[in-house]
């Protein structure tokens, strides 16, 4: 699974430090070549509870192992294109075809592995995530300024194939998965029951807003270093997304402390090191700029890991259906917010970036400490299913 994830985010992420330069080979705005992630990421979010909708009825495996083949195969078509036109539509199929595996992958996780170590074993799939967002993101800046940014895309496509066949042969078998009828009552009644839950819902904005803010800080963070003071190349830039390894240590251990603690103990404290990382970012200094950016990349790993994990925990056997509402809201905030961060560059370069994403940040502070009030789902279930528990 963590090789999985890795795959997943190498090859959806891989344009981000490049949209300094495709605005320029290709003549557009930066909120418009930004759109070369967020094509990928709205499409990856509509797609998931289709996606979801498909494992529960054919399997966790299937799907996964489906999705990851196809998307190599699309990532590689991708460096081929002769217009941004066509790059957008390529990376939104990229999006909709990798969908499978994070509409399955919490899911599987939920049914796979034992209640006390749930946390964990989540922590150490994001931790896969953001070891490949990471990966993807600096492979790509380094292969764009020694060759071009049609060999980076070739290359992610390679990474993504060579993951995929591991992934085919190594993903042990579901042992516990049942298949539920895929019929537009049972989705409709799944997901009433999800938003009627006191919890839930309020999860799902979580994961729009901080993901909003994690894609708009990166995606302009670029755009920044590479204007004055600064003059940064793109290897240099690249080098920046080495901070993802800061995520991937956060996520796996933050997955421990929220089994010891509990997610409602753990997750306001994950978004207030986002909000001190954010503002350390409106610093003139280089160094502290880079200390701001690496404290709310914690702070963004750890309050996801944690509200995923929570969302497996309060849905029960709806998990799957719970998970893709859960990503999908993720993706949206991405694609949305991190659209929208574009016309903030534009109209006050960093301080107005600086600001959205703050006031998003506050609000999902106000959000944490409501959820830390929530009565856990054992108390309102008194039969839990397998694998649920208070949280």
């Amino acid at each position: 699974m963590f090789l999985g994830g890795f795959a997943t985010f190498a090859m959806l992420y891989g344009t981000q430090p490049m949209l300094p330069l495709l605005a320029a080979v290709f003549g557009v705005s930066p909120a418009h070549a930004s759109l070369s992630v967020s094509a990928g990421t709205a499409a990856l979010a509509l797609s998931l509870i289709p996606a979801s909708v498909l494992s529960d009825r054919y399997g966790r495996e299937k799907v996964m192992k489906g999705s990851l083949a196809l998307a190599a195969l699309i990532a590689l078509a991708s460096a081929a294109v002769s217009d941004f036109n066509q790059l957008l539509v390529l990376r939104a199929l990229l999006g909709m075809a990798l969908a499978g595996l994070p509409a399955a992958a919490m899911a599987y996780l939920g049914e796979e592995v034992a209640p006390n170590a749930q946390g964990r074993a989540m922590g150490i799939y994001i931790a896969g995530n953001a070891f490949g967002g990471m990966s993807g993101r600096f492979l790509a800046a380094l292969l764009t300024e020694w060759g071009s940014w049609r060999i980076a895309l070739v290359m992610l496509g390679v990474l993504g194939g060579i993951a995929a066949v591991v992934f085919w042969h190594g993903l042990p078998a579901s042992r516990h998965f049942r298949p539920r009828p895929a019929t537009p009552l049972r989705i409709a009644r799944d997901a009433a029951d999800i938003f009627r839950d006191a919890g839930l819902p309020w999860l799902f904005l979580t994961a729009f807003l901080i993901m909003g803010a994690f894609v708009g800080l990166y995606n302009y963070l670029g755009f920044r270093l590479h204007d004055a003071p600064f003059h940064l190349g793109q290897t240099a830039i690249g080098a920046v997304f080495l901070l993802y390894l800061i995520g991937t240590w956060a996520s796996a251990w933050v997955g421990r402390l929220a089994d010891r603690f509990g997610r409602r103990n753990v997750l306001w404290m994950m978004v207030c090191l986002m909000a001190g990382g954010l503002a350390l970012t409106a610093s003139g200094q280089l160094a502290v700029i880079i200390l701001g950016v690496a404290v709310f990349t914690f702070g963004f790993f750890a309050s996801h890991t944690t509200a995923s994990g929570w969302v497996g925990r309060r849905a029960q056997e709806r998990r799957a259906l719970a998970a893709a509402l859960y990503l999908c809201s993720y993706y949206l905030g991405g694609s949305v917010i991190g659209t929208l961060a574009g016309f903030a560059w534009s109209s006050a370069r960093w301080a107005g970036v600086a600001l959205l994403l703050g006031l998003g940040t506050a609000l999902t502070f106000a959000i944490a400490l409501r959820l830390r009030r929530l009565t856990p789902v054992a108390a309102v279930s008194p039969s839990p299913a397998p694998g649920s528990g208070a949280s």
